[in-house]
């Protein structure tokens, strides 16, 4: 992350503005041109129909390294009940810790902030969350110690948990009269500065100048001190490993389920380790990871049945990888239904981009943009099969989803909905074809009118939306087709993250230019100027998210909000360290699943 975070972004880069009328800036619209040779692809595929020779682009992306057998292999013996029942025994005991702790509040706060601390970062607040809510009520307004590790914690610890505290009130002490930290650089508080840097990602838009001055400053300081902790090697290994691994990327921004499995291995050495909490999140963590496997094995019949996998040898055949994303962006053992509709989603989009991305012809994918914007199987004949083989399982997999809401909860206008949100994002698919066919290079602000919304977040968080929902109401169905603010902040920040991760192997296969490449054009910078430009575009925008997390309107949930940053801190997990999705062999991400989805804790 550079550290000069949210210099000050040009007109063109205002997100604030964005809006994508689909009637004029999506059906069909490409702009006069500025035009780019784009290379061909890796390899192509030629197809000799009566008439004409097609050559057809090819990304070989290789197999999948999950086959079929292998998913349904999956078992675990934590499906038992008897580790439920050692489940409900430890729960008891943290809830009583909780309670206990509740009589000595108003003394000082801090053992319980650390408590509740250690629960989240464990992966297992979620069974306390009534607890947790009357503990923080109570110390909202308390006194806290002055040390800046008590501060900066109950700072995080409470926006983290949706409370607006002031920022200045918070740190008064440690800042001057024009709101800059004057904290001595030489100061051996290496725990508060750590405090401090991960409170920092808390802040919103309005606190950016407090943020870029937090950041810049923890962040030399963190460095400067690694560099002494492994020079000396003093014995302060604990607290070394956090900081390291804070630096690497920032906990609010992080996949909460890998999140908990790392922290686990880190927190059983750490120099205060609570046994009991220990034997909580290791058994928790593998009974829902045997839920996991069953939701997996269900979303691998329905991709064996429907055949995408197989018949479709230029697409990406990922359903383990689709529904990893779904484990980061809500892994609550309740919510499996979620994660099984979740992960059909996921997978269908991944197929129908290659299409548009790969090996659609500029006439075929304005036939199948039409198709799906009607929803009406009678209108495919024109299709050539494997359209048609996309289009009927795209439209039989979405309707029955729709089914269940009409079964579940009486409500049967969801589908309307649905079919908006597949128009949607099958016109922006066209509108990158087509400026990959006329070699157009867009501007930044141009391209994310319309990336935010071919990136899918919208798409899958419209979904996400009547799977969480008890009851759907017209009210939230409106408010989520027109894609308010924290679907459209989670939606950028997946953009710009894939972007990071994904262009420079997309430009090489022939791809349209990604948002690093259309700045580079724009602005004449070099790629390492542009990469820390999108940067801090995703900084920018995750305070924007943060303000909008404090103004949820009723007509969607909690959960759903937390879905929406989820999916972000997902994106940022998946192409942190290249293409974690399109790569089948990526060893990280293989690694990745096979410690949260596959391996359980000894």
């Amino acid at each position: 992350m550079a550290l000069n975070l949210l210099s000050s972004l040009p007109a063109a880069c205002n997100f604030t503005r964005l809006s994508l009328p689909l009637s004029s800036k999506v059906n069909g619209f490409v702009p006069p041109i500025t035009r780019v040779q784009y290379p061909m692809a890796a390899s192509t595929t030629t197809i000799k129909p009566v008439d004409q020779t097609i050559i057809r682009r090819s990304a070989d992306y290789g197999p999948t390294i999950w086959s079929v057998d292998y998913i349904q292999s999956l078992d675990s013996e934590y499906k038992e009940k008897s580790y439920a029942r050692q489940l409900q025994k430890l729960k008891e005991q943290v809830s009583a810790m909780l309670q206990q702790d509740n009589k000595v509040v108003d003394l000082d706060p801090l053992h319980q902030l650390e408590l509740i601390d250690n629960l989240h970062r464990l992966g297992v607040s979620y069974h306390f969350e009534d607890e947790i809510k009357r503990t923080l009520d109570r110390i909202h307004n308390k006194n806290t110690n002055k040390s800046l590790y008590a501060r900066a914690l109950k700072f995080r610890i409470l926006r983290q948990y949706g409370y607006n505290t002031p920022v200045k009130e918070t740190f008064s002490r440690f800042m001057d009269e024009k709101g800059s930290f004057k904290l001595s650089s030489h100061s051996d508080d290496c725990k508060g500065m750590l405090a401090l840097y991960e409170a920092a990602y808390l802040l919103v838009e309005e606190e950016s100048s407090i943020f870029r001055d937090a950041i810049r400053f923890t962040t030399a300081y963190l460095k400067e001190w690694v560099v002494k902790h492994d020079i000396d090697k003093n014995d302060d290994e604990y607290l070394c490993t956090l900081v390291k691994h804070a630096l690497e990327l920032p906990l609010h921004w992080r996949m909460r389920r890998l999140e908990a499995r790392w922290f686990i291995d880190v927190y059983e050495s750490g120099p205060d380790m609570n046994p009991i909490l220990l034997d909580l999140a290791k058994l928790d963590f593998n009974i829902v990871q045997a839920v996991h496997q069953e939701d997996i094995k269900y979303a691998s019949r329905w991709w064996k049945k429907i055949g995408l996998g197989e018949r479709l040898n230029f697409a990406r055949d990922r359903i383990m990888e689709n529904f990893f994303w779904t484990v980061g962006v809500i892994f609550e053992p309740n919510f499996g239904y979620c994660r099984r509709m979740s992960t059909m989603v996921n997978a269908l989009i991944t197929t129908i981009d290659d299409v548009y991305d790969v090996y659609g012809t500029l006439d075929e994918l304005e036939l199948f943009t039409d198709a799906v914007e009607r929803w009406d199987a009678t209108t495919i004949e024109q299709l050539p099969d494997y359209m048609k083989l996309c289009f009927h399982a795209l439209h039989n997999s979405i309707n029955e989803m729709a089914f269940d809401a009409l079964r579940d909860q009486g409500v049967g206008m969801v589908i309307s909905y649905l079919k908006k949100a597949w128009a949607d994002i099958c016109k922006t698919y066209l509108v990158e074809a087509k400026w990959y066919n006329n070699g157009y290079i867009p501007t930044l602000q141009e391209y994310m009118e319309n990336a935010w919304i071919s990136i899918s977040a919208p798409v899958i968080l419209v979904h996400a939306y009547t799977y969480t929902a008890n009851p759907i109401t017209k009210e939230g169905l409106e408010f989520v087709k027109d894609y308010p603010n924290i679907i459209r902040w989670s939606s950028i920040i997946l953009r710009l993250a894939d972007d990071l991760g994904t262009s420079s192997d997309e430009l090489k296969r022939g791809d349209v230019h990604k948002s690093i490449q259309c700045y580079m054009h724009e602005a004449g910078v070099s790629e390492r100027e542009a990469r820390e430009h999108i940067h801090d575009l995703i900084a920018q925008t995750w305070m924007k998210m943060n303000r909008d997390r404090f103004g949820n309107p009723h007509f969607v949930s909690d959960v759903f909000v937390g879905i929406a940053m989820n999916l972000a801190r997902m994106s940022q997990c998946m192409y942190q360290f290249g293409d974690g999705h399109g790569h089948g062999v990526q060893e990280i991400t293989k690694a990745r699943v096979l410690s949260l989805i596959v391996d359980p804790i000894a």
